[in-house]
């Protein structure tokens, strides 16, 4: 028995022996690589420049989603994810930095054409497509062409496919226009079989942020609010599609049976109902459209191939190696709020309630800046974290310094929060807005471990004993987290009727957690104006009695050791291109990677009141 128990020991023993060996063989391996790139990404700093060779066509082959501010990835990470294959899952595509790119195309010479490569961009907020499709329009003016070719057309790629003048899909592609959806996923039957305690504290019936932890199905009156506004999102998808391409908005099937009676006369053909359905300007396969584009542009250095240049490259050109040293000239600041609100500092693409106080505080302190314009795209989060912003924007505005709110995609509940007390507030027409309401919502424990035979067990000197995962949560700290969710929202509706003069019952009757859009929040009197950010920084100019001024935005400033690294990192990168293994993927895994991100949505939240001004169905749109 006991030379078994020795060659069972044995065993195992070799077997970790070989796995340990393994893992650190792979990371003494990363490792190595990634210190000959970083000597690499040294020497050849600035030794190869890219370049933009005549009668080139501008291919914007965007991968990703568009933004107004990048979410913040430390390079070492980024560099180390390249090499191992697992790169960024959700690339982000930095909208004025296409924008100028297309802009500056429309005034470059050596660029004769846009070629729209879109099948790895998975778009982003309605208003940030429509100002790229203004940007394609205004490139179409200076008399230079748009193609646009493709495998397949999802909904955001069609929107900016639809701006090219001539639009291909492969004969063998596909394109089916699916409409705004809003499904969630709902935990509750699983919490219940893992024992696990779901303690929710809401005002507002349309406040359907906690519905996953307490149902198994969107409520009535969550699918009553988001109805309203996916529609009217609908309506201005279709009649800027139709605007673009010169159809009346009926040329959209809506219905599996008005679609299939046509799909059926061009028996099953995806590239011919398309064609015939006006969606598309004709067929190409890959190799028609490359000889297309030879006979517009001439051929290239390369035989059988015209002159391009990719959408990076393009922005590495245009861009200044260096930062422009500052200017005295009278400012307005921008200042960015993208994503969730949370407590304390955060990095760009979520909202530190410190952290960007501090950016308003700095736009303050500034003597050059004479107006201040908060741009947010944000679902909200924190509460106490929003009032910290917006106390700040307070004290900017007792400067006498004028401060204009721009609602991006989303600036909903805590987003709203935030932007109530500007002097002006703009919103996109698209703009998701509204839901003002709070919540609060803790998960304790104590029958999970019970279960499992984990208990916990003590003595305190009063009853207020703490708050604890593996206890059962009190009747006492309910009431109070209950009473304090009220005062929330007493607070938060006192906020809108005060900066929006209107009483606290036109307030209610609007908010209780609802979702607007841009138009009808204008209709309700919970913005000001329809606009985007170029509008609201000339109103921010006017009130402020500026004609000459410039523009800049107010961020958070790199470290010259971060500056050096991202760099080194950067041209590592570069060099090490292609170099990495492509993972398969997996329709199984992208669906639990939705579940894992929407159930930790709200794990990440850390107001230290629990209390949270948050809209998850805005920013969760396919």
């Amino acid at each position: 028995m006991s030379e078994k128990r020795s060659f069972t020991k044995s065993f195992f023993v070799g077997i970790w022996n070989t796995i340990n060996f393994s893992r650190r063989l792979v990371f003494n391996i990363l490792f190595v690589l990634l210190i000959i790139f970083i000597f690499i990404g040294i020497s050849n700093s600035g030794s190869e420049k890219v370049t933009v060779d005549a009668n080139s066509a501008l291919v914007l082959n965007l991968e990703g989603s568009l933004v107004i501010q990048k979410t913040w990835i430390d390079p070492a990470e980024k560099f180390i994810g390249e090499i191992s294959g697992q790169g960024n899952d959700n690339p982000e595509i930095l909208v004025v930095d296409l924008i100028k790119a297309i802009d500056n195309a429309a005034e470059d010479n050596r660029i004769k054409a846009i070629v729209l490569q879109l099948d790895q961009f998975s778009g982003g907020g309605m208003d940030k497509l429509k100002e790229v499709a203004e940007a394609l329009q205004a490139f179409k003016s200076s008399g230079k062409p748009v193609y646009a070719m493709g495998d397949y057309y999802a909904r955001s790629q069609y929107y900016l496919a639809s701006q090219a003048d001539n639009l291909y899909i492969h004969p063998m592609g596909l394109l089916l226009m699916e409409g705004y959806t809003r499904y969630g996923t709902y935990f509750k039957d699983m919490l219940e079989k893992l024992k696990v305690s779901t303690h929710v504290f809401k005002v507002g019936k349309f406040k359907s942020a906690v519905e996953p932890f307490l149902r198994n199905d969107m409520s009535d009156e969550a699918k009553l609010a988001n109805e309203a506004w996916l529609n009217e999102l609908w309506r201005m998808f279709k009649e800027d599609i139709s605007g673009a391409r010169e159809f009346e908005t009926s040329n959209f099937d809506e219905t599996f049976a008005s679609f299939l009676t046509k799909f059926e006369s061009v028996e099953g053909d995806f590239g011919q109902y398309a064609l015939g359905n006006d969606w598309v300007d004709g067929l190409r396969t890959r190799e028609e459209f490359k000889q297309e584009l030879i006979a517009l542009l001439g051929e290239g250095e390369e035989e059988g191939t015209f002159n391009t240049i990719s959408y990076e490259g393009y922005l590495s050109v245009i861009s200044p190696s260096f930062p422009m040293p500052p200017s005295t000239k009278d400012k307005v600041a921008i200042i960015v709020a993208k994503g969730t609100i949370l407590d304390g500092k955060q990095d760009p693409g979520t909202i530190g309630g410190d952290s960007t106080a501090e950016l308003l505080r700095k736009a303050r302190k500034d003597e050059t800046v004479k107006a201040v314009v908060l741009q947010v795209d944000s679902g909200g989060g924190s509460a106490f974290a929003s009032e910290v912003i917006r106390q700040e924007i307070e004290l900017i505005k007792e400067t006498g310094k004028p401060v204009i709110a721009s609602m991006n995609s989303v600036a909903a509940s805590g987003g709203y929060w935030i932007s109530a007390s500007a002097d002006r507030i703009f919103a996109e027409p698209s703009t998701i807005t509204g839901s003002i309401g709070i919540f609060g919502m803790l998960t304790t424990f104590e029958n999970s471990f019970g279960y499992i035979g984990v208990n916990s067990d003590g003595v305190s000197t009063n009853e207020f004993n703490g708050i604890s995962p593996d206890r059962e949560l009190s009747q006492g700290y309910k009431d109070i987290l209950q009473m304090n969710i009220e005062r929330g929202y007493q607070r938060f509706i006192s906020l809108v009727a005060r900066e929006r003069n209107m009483t606290l019952e036109e307030v209610d009757a609007v908010a209780q957690g609802r979702v607007w859009v841009g138009t009808q929040a204008l209709e309700l009197g919970l913005v000001d104006e329809l606009g985007g950010l170029s509008e609201a920084v000339a109103s921010a100019a006017a009130m402020a009695n500026l004609e000459d001024y410039e523009q800049t935005y107010i961020e958070r400033e790199l470290s010259e050791d971060e500056l050096m690294w991202q760099n080194i990192l950067n041209n590592a990168s570069a060099m090490m291109t292609g170099l990495h293994i492509e993972l398969p993927n997996s329709p199984l895994l992208d669906m639990a990677k939705k579940v894992e991100g929407k159930a930790s949505a709200l794990t990440e939240l850390n107001d230290p009141m629990a209390a949270y001004v948050l809209c998850l169905e805005c920013t969760m749109v396919e």
